[in-house]
């Protein structure tokens, strides 16, 4: 069996494209990312621990960001990120946990620095009935000077896994909630934007744009998927 490509990654300071086992050491030697660093150190920004931490679908986990973390930042604010960047479609509750499910509730009130120093694996859970997990690694720290005045920096995010049209085998921009929903588990869910205008199937609404979101696909997740600084 063929061994399915790595997924890949853009540098959100210099662009560049890199597996994603690679990201973490492109991060630390990308010379844009060094020198937007070095004009920082020379704010009146607070110095601080800025924590890197890998957030990843606990699952589908061609879906990853790079995040830096301001320690003095509550899990509130990281909360609020993975929901506009990832996962927000109807107000639906959340957690952060330390064991997983039924593990140890960590709440959201807390500091970065108080948190990642003890433990350095989360788990993120939105919405308790279509639940997406996220897990969230802490990759390292740096002392030092944050480099925007938000509490957490995107610096690196998956490129859109490359999905293809399950008429022509053309890249896809659409999902079929109801091939998702009542196909056969092999059914491909996935069309293009010529045969999602003509697709016969209408229980569950139009075909919906694929967005760079695990949770595509769920609840009445419809994106945008954008950061939200």
């Amino acid at each position: 069996m063929a061994r399915k490509p790595q997924s890949r990654g853009t540098c959100q300071y210099c662009g560049e494209e890199t597996a994603k086992a690679g990201m973490s050491r492109h991060l630390e030697k990308c010379e844009k990312h060094a020198q937007i660093v070095q004009v920082a150190e020379a704010g009146n920004q607070p110095e601080e621990t800025l924590w890197h931490i890998r957030v990843q679908d606990a699952y589908a986990k061609d879906f990853w960001l790079d995040l830096e973390m301001r320690g003095s930042a509550t899990l509130e604010k990281l909360d609020a990120y993975l929901r506009a960047i990832w996962l927000e479609c109807c107000g639906h509750l959340s957690q952060f946990t330390v064991g997983g499910w039924g593990g140890h509730e960590i709440g959201k009130a807390r500091k970065a620095d108080e948190i990642f120093r003890k433990a350095p694996d989360l788990l993120h859970l939105y919405d308790f009935g279509t639940t997406s997990e996220t897990a969230i690694h802490v990759v390292g720290s740096r002392k030092g000077k944050a480099t925007t005045k938000h509490p957490i920096a995107l610096m690196s995010r998956n490129n859109m896994p490359e999905r293809v049209c399950q008429t022509c085998g053309k890249p896809a921009s659409y999902i079929c909630m109801e091939c998702l929903i009542e196909g056969d588990m092999d059914r491909n869910p996935y069309l293009c934007e010529e045969h999602a205008e003509d697709h016969p199937h209408t229980n569950y609404g139009d075909p919906t744009p694929l967005v760079n979101s695990p949770r595509v696909g769920m609840c009445g997740y419809e994106g945008p998927a954008e950061p939200p600084y």
